[in-house]
């Protein structure tokens, strides 16, 4: 538990609650003023004492265990991945084994209630198993003072830069919270630097996060207090880091944000151009995936996005939340666009982008939410058959206006999430598939861990055999059975397997862009060593 010196939450400032101890950047500097003091020893006796002489893990940082929990989206999960690359990078070990781990970092998602319970009942478990706990993510960022975060370490969302740091003080038995927003000349920043290191989840897919924040303001959403407005990030450092991931052997690029289609509006510029920029630096065989956007900003640029999403280095794949399709709930939680512009983005590219995968959401029992409003949405699925739907029962956030609204009783919501499940359980988008040659990129294993999985021109699920001479290749293969969410496929027996890497992809664990960082850079890190220097 922490100690009573943390008792007494600081301000949304970036500080140390111990107020004794120098800041990490006094420390940076000291090591100006320390004059190594040369005397003799009993070298034969000091080696003897080291030999028998345990180090204490508890004080010093940089060698203890740290275990890595992720909630949430994709852009959630390229923060951990650059969290866990810094502390590795520092000397830190990450470990799978949360029960062998010294300190647990929890990178929560504050998009629904149940993410967040399991966030909170994760803190609880680390407290009674006696762990240092450092927060992340954004139920911390969006609401730091509730009270069962009282007394623990937070990074902010756009401080991942600084894990070490907290990391550090905490080991150290600090309390540290790191909140604050990053601006070049009064102007937020997208958020850290895109070349830090990083440890993979997956080493042949790279995760990029294009902006943060978005331009909305959903009465539902509470990821909206903890990523802000719209800061994007500039494409030249965008297409560098495409370029970085590719010379470390991806051959997937995953492009997330909350919303990437209203990208660059805040540094004028916008997606397309981005796109255009990213598919001069894939190389052949290797693809891109679009993430999320919302239908109001796509509506500007139909004519080239069809275009970009028919790139052959392009997966053919958009996902459009609709969350209803009635207007009055629609306007109810401020979407800035009705179900007739939804239609129109799904329709023109339907037509001009043959075969595109459209996936979207919905949201069951928004308050407000009428029987009639939910037959119209029931209407889309079954007119669409949308092969890939996210159906959400809806959760009152804390601090949204949705949370004040009159809410929908609580076993309607759940019949209706039950009947619009129904009905998409309904169809099978892949039937008509089977006898196809497709070729596919084969990318990771299945859950199960029988097949590897790998995916079509369309970003649809293909499960293939578990060869180790397809995995991170573009394998032509033969569908022979298709499921709700996947199809099998046979590899062509005479065919080609390409390799798209242009490099040997990362071991898995190891740490991206090691080239451009190491321990001697740290200020704390050269802090410690003029303290030990000093001690002598």
């Amino acid at each position: 538990m922490p100690s009573a010196s943390c008792d007494t939450l600081l301000g949304d400032i970036e500080d140390i609650v111990s107020h004794e101890d120098s800041k990490p950047q006094d420390r940076h500097f000291v090591r100006k003023d320390v004059v190594p003091k040369v005397r003799r020893r009993n070298t034969q006796k000091y080696l003897q004492e080291e030999e028998n002489s345990p180090p204490s893990d508890s004080t010093i940082p940089g060698i203890q265990k740290i275990w890595i929990r992720t909630w949430g989206c994709s852009h959630n999960n390229s923060d951990g991945e650059y969290m866990a690359g810094q502390l590795a990078a520092y000397g830190y070990k990450i470990t799978e084994n949360a029960s062998d781990a010294d300190l647990w970092l929890l990178n929560s998602c504050t998009v629904k209630n149940p993410a967040e319970d399991h966030f909170r009942n994760s803190i609880k478990k680390a407290q009674e198993e006696n762990k240092k706990i450092v927060l992340a993510g954004c139920v911390p960022q969006a609401q730091p003072r509730q009270d069962y975060l009282k007394g623990l370490s937070i990074i902010g969302v756009q401080q991942i830069d600084r894990v070490v740091e907290v990391v550090e003080e905490t080991i150290k038995g600090h309390s540290v919270r790191l909140l604050g927003q990053k601006k070049d000349n009064g102007r937020r920043l997208g958020g850290a630097r895109l070349d830090l290191p990083k440890i993979r989840k997956n080493p042949l897919i790279e995760i990029i996060s294009v902006n943060t924040g978005c331009l909305n303001a959903c009465t539902y959403c509470k990821t909206k207090h903890a990523r802000g407005n719209l800061a994007s990030y500039p494409i030249d450092e965008l297409v560098d880091r495409a370029k970085q991931s590719f010379q470390e052997g991806v051959c997937e690029i995953w492009l997330t944000s909350e919303d990437t289609g209203a990208y660059g509006r805040d540094i004028g510029t916008n997606l397309p151009t981005l796109l255009w920029k990213l598919v001069e630096v894939i190389p052949e065989g290797a693809m891109l995936r679009l993430g999320m956007t919302n239908p109001p900003y796509i509506l500007e640029h139909l004519e080239e996005m069809a275009k970009i999403l028919n790139h052959p280095r392009v997966y053919a794949f958009l996902h459009i939340p609709v969350q209803s399709a009635s207007d009055s709930v629609l306007m109810e939680m401020k979407r800035e666009y009705c179900v007739a512009d939804f239609k129109r983005v799904v329709d023109f590219l339907k037509e001009k982008v043959p075969g595109i995968t459209i996936a979207t959401d919905i949201i069951c029992g928004f308050p407000g939410e009428t029987d009639q409003d939910f037959q119209e949405t029931v209407k889309l699925v079954e007119e669409y058959k949308f092969p890939s739907l996210f159906i959400n029962q809806f959760y009152p956030r804390p601090g949204t206006p949705a949370a004040k609204m009159e809410q929908v009783p609580a076993q309607v919501k759940k019949q209706r999430t039950k009947d619009l499940s129904r009905v998409f359980h309904s169809y099978s988008p892949y039937n008509h598939k089977i006898g196809e040659r497709q070729q596919v990129l084969v990318t990771e294993e299945s859950f199960d861990s029988k097949f590897y999985v790998a995916h079509n021109r369309f970003y649809e699920q293909v499960l293939v055999p578990k060869n180790p001479a397809f995995m991170g290749k573009m394998v032509e293969v033969d569908i022979w059975e298709s499921g709700k969410h996947f199809m099998k496929g046979q590899p062509v027996s005479d065919a080609k397997v390409y390799t798209p890497s242009i490099s040997k992809p990362l071991a898995k664990g190891e740490v991206s862009g090691l080239t451009k960082v190491s321990k001697r850079c740290s200020p704390l890190y050269t802090a410690s060593k003029t303290a030990a220097v000093e001690a002598q």
